[in-house]
């Protein structure tokens, strides 16, 4: 999942990164195929190359490897806001199938099952970017027919939240979410309905798996291809990147406690 979502980005690309799996994605492709990615972290840092992964936005290794760090509303009323990031990396909780996402709570909103940590900036990111990659772990858990929060907008309830607006409106908006990378397969929105459709699967998984994972009928496309399977190379750079992070942060660790 991870050497996939970080083939998804284009040398040169503008990424906003949200922490977990959408860094480890990002730092890998930084550190592979696409070495001139500009990594942009909700802190403000800017052009950021960690060489171990951040446990959270504000991990000093992201500030002591950045080009820059700017003040937390200008990365995202300039930044952010004006267009200059392309591509939003974003994890979530829940995923319904016209993409919209949950890190707010899980079950009724006044007597919730669970708290989760929030929006923070994903809202934002979602609108403003020019698209969105999604990770996270396919199961009926988190791939639900509607969540049960809309922390942040995909294409609405009904799968035309991003249709018919207003022309000011719209052209500070992005294209929403453009690929999802689960443990399973790809799933991109239909071009007319955008509600997600599955369009490529990971080596070794089947149809069955994918609808017994999924919350609502999931479709296919007909043109359905097969995710290609990492190569040593991007194996040997991303195990060598979780082995430093691991030997880093348990020196930290042993630091403190000391």
């Amino acid at each position: 999942m991870t050497v996939t979502a970080a083939r998804a980005l284009v040398n040169g690309t503008t990424c906003f990164v949200g922490i977990g799996l959408p860094s480890e994605a990002a730092n890998l492709a930084r550190l592979t195929h696409a070495p001139d990615t500009v990594l942009i972290y909700e802190s403000g840092t800017i052009q950021t190359k960690p060489d171990v992964l951040p446990l959270s936005i504000g991990d000093g290794e992201l500030c002591d490897t950045a080009l820059t760090t700017v003040s937390v509303p200008e990365m995202f009323r300039y930044w952010l806001q004006g267009g200059h990031v392309d591509v939003g990396f974003l994890g979530t909780a829940q995923i319904d199938r016209y993409a919209n996402l949950n890190t707010t709570l899980i079950g009724d909103y006044r007597e919730p099952k669970v708290r989760l940590p929030g929006g923070g900036g994903a809202p934002e990111i979602a609108t403003n970017s020019r698209e969105v990659f999604v990770t996270i772990k396919h199961s009926k858990r988190t791939f639900v027919k509607d969540v049960d929060f809309i922390t942040t907008v995909g294409f609405g309830r009904d799968g035309k939240a991003r249709d018919n607006l207003n022309p000011e409106t719209a052209k500070h908006m992005g294209k929403g979410p453009t690929l999802v990378i689960t443990d399973l397969c790809l799933l991109r929105p239909d071009p007319d309905t955008h509600e997600l459709i599955v369009t490529s699967i990971h080596p070794g998984v089947t149809r069955e798996q994918i609808v017994e994972a999924t919350g609502w009928e999931v479709r296919f496309a007909d043109q359905l291809d097969a995710t290609p399977e990492p190569t040593a190379h991007e194996l040997d750079v991303l195990r060598e990147l979780k082995a430093r992070t691991d030997r880093h942060h348990a020196g930290d660790t042993a630091g403190e406690r000391a």
